[in-house]
């Protein structure tokens, strides 16, 4: 296998190459890594690697779970593992270690994934474009290196994009998974509340808006992996509804099925939202890449129709979805401070951020808790929106890919101000997770500047499987996974 072989195969072809013995994990780890090595000088996606290590592993591996040893990447989200520290973009946090690993960590392995190092992110994933700091330079869009991979998992959707990994591990708080997944041209899915356990250690994240799950290039290895991690753990504050059976099954299904026509699956009533609250605008781009699936969506046999907004109050939904993530910030800081036993220092995080921790240390109690009582508004104002259809169409940002600097925080803006800026970028993403509803970016329209346009489904609660199986069936009309970005130089 030649490094071109490699990076056209999505995680389950691999696995088909393992099962048969044409390839073995550890010559799929070594080209993975010697990507990475090409690649990361210049997106600087990669973090923690711990290449001769995996190695060993890998030549070790036995095969197991839908992915038989494919290479994998964590997210450096503090996500709990024993062999990776983590920094979660933070010079405060730097080589943060872990006693255990993540449930979810346990399941990735047993789905046959290999972890080979850690992908960058925004400090404390709490920003839409991964230009920590601590990295040293922002993390690149390997289509158009002077903007944004989106965040927080921007380094998990720059390492998918630019093939060094078929899929990788990411979470969304606000948009993170779907916004770098939108930036660079691959599928990222955000599953339901209570889909995807967070333990041993954590039962909730964000008040209950964070879920982790993965970024791939194609439907079907999200929907292997959210097979392999899903399903409730004893003791976990929420539970998704059971899946009604695999899901690798009905995207295959669904795949199946004459994209000419949509022949045999069943007919879906989607809403479309084309405008934002508060008069929100959509880039041309965005608007038109919605009508081009809302005509792919038509020629499958679904209805299409405009839906009304949800009735929400926005500008406070962006007050309290801040004050949660103050709210955070301010917690994880005075722990880690407490860990290491000094007071905080004027470098430690970045000016937003530093602005945000002031803002936490200021609220209090019934503030968090009205925060709460709103993201639980927003998912009843969905609810009601949705009564009429099976599925949302919206556009997944409202502009096109940001450029470097517009949303780092690395600069002298006040948290509120930095907050209603994202929100109107991904304007259509954080209510989702109030709402804990399932979400997923497609690439399904390109500018002639070859930059990815997404747009997104959001499916009732619990039902990723009518998101995976409409996702399937679009990208058998407008497939996007040759589509590989080239090294510059």
């Amino acid at each position: 296998m030649n490094t071109d072989q490699y990076r056209s195969l999505d995680g389950l072809a691999m696995a088909d190459l393992l099962e048969t013995g044409a390839t073995t994990s550890l010559e799929l780890t070594r080209h993975a890594i010697d990507l990475a090595e090409a690649w990361n000088p210049t997106i600087n996606a990669i973090t923690y690697p711990r290449y001769e290590e995996s190695l060993a592993i890998a030549e070790d591996w036995q095969p197991r779970g839908a992915f038989r040893g494919i290479p994998f990447l964590l997210k450096d989200s503090g996500f709990a593992h024993r062999r990776f520290p983590s920094s979660i973009g933070s010079r405060l946090f730097d080589d943060t270690v872990y006693a255990f690993d993540a449930t979810v960590a346990g399941r990735f392995e047993e789905a046959g994934l290999i972890p080979f190092a850690r992908s960058t992110v925004s400090e404390l994933c709490m920003g839409a474009s991964t230009e920590a700091r601590r990295n040293g330079a922002p993390t690149r869009n390997p289509w158009d290196l002077n903007r944004s991979v989106g965040g927080s998992s921007g380094g998990a959707a720059a390492a998918v994009a630019a093939r060094i990994v078929p899929v990788a591990h990411g979470s969304d708080g606000g948009g993170s998974i779907r916004i770098p997944a939108a930036c660079c041209g691959i599928y990222g899915l955000k599953p339901s509340r209570g889909r995807v356990p967070m333990g041993p250690a954590r039962g909730e994240g964000w008040g209950g808006m964070a879920s982790d799950g993965v970024l791939s290039v194609t439907v079907r290895d999200t929907a292997a992996a959210m097979d392999a991690i899903g399903g409730y753990e004893p003791g976990a504050p929420y539970a998704a509804p059971p899946q009604p059976e695999p899901y690798l099954d009905i995207v295959r299904r669904a795949q199946q099925l004459d994209g000419a026509d949509g022949k045999g699956a069943r007919k879906l009533r989607i809403g479309i939202l084309r405008e934002g609250w508060n008069g929100i605008g959509i880039a041309p781009e965005c608007d038109a890449a919605v009508s081009h699936a809302a005509r792919l969506l038509a020629s499958l046999g679904h209805d299409i129709a405009e839906a009304r907004l949800p009735t929400l109050d926005y500008s406070g939904f962006v007050i309290a979805h801040g004050n949660i993530l103050a709210t955070n910030v301010a917690l994880a800081v005075d722990t880690r401070l407490k860990a290491l036993g000094r007071t905080m220092r004027d470098d430690d995080i970045e000016p937003v951020l530093a602005k945000a921790y002031v803002i936490g240390k200021g609220l209090d109690a019934a503030t968090y808790v009205d925060a709460v009582q709103r993201l639980h508004a927003i998912g009843r104002a969905f609810a009601t929106a949705m009564r009429d259809y099976d599925v949302l169409l919206t556009p997944t940002l409202t502009t096109l890919p940001a450029e470097l600097g517009f949303l780092a925080l690395d600069v002298d803006l006040p948290f509120r101000e930095f907050r209603e800026r994202a929100a109107g970028y991904a304007t259509f993403l954080a209510v989702i997770n109030a709402a804990g509803l399932p979400a997923a970016s497609l690439p399904l329209s390109w500018t002639d500047a070859g930059l990815p346009v997404a747009t997104q489904l959001i499916g009732h609660f619990g039902r990723e499987d009518m998101v995976l199986a409409l996702s399937a069936q679009l990208e058998a009309l407008a497939p996007w996974s040759q589509r590989r970005p080239v090294l510059a130089g």
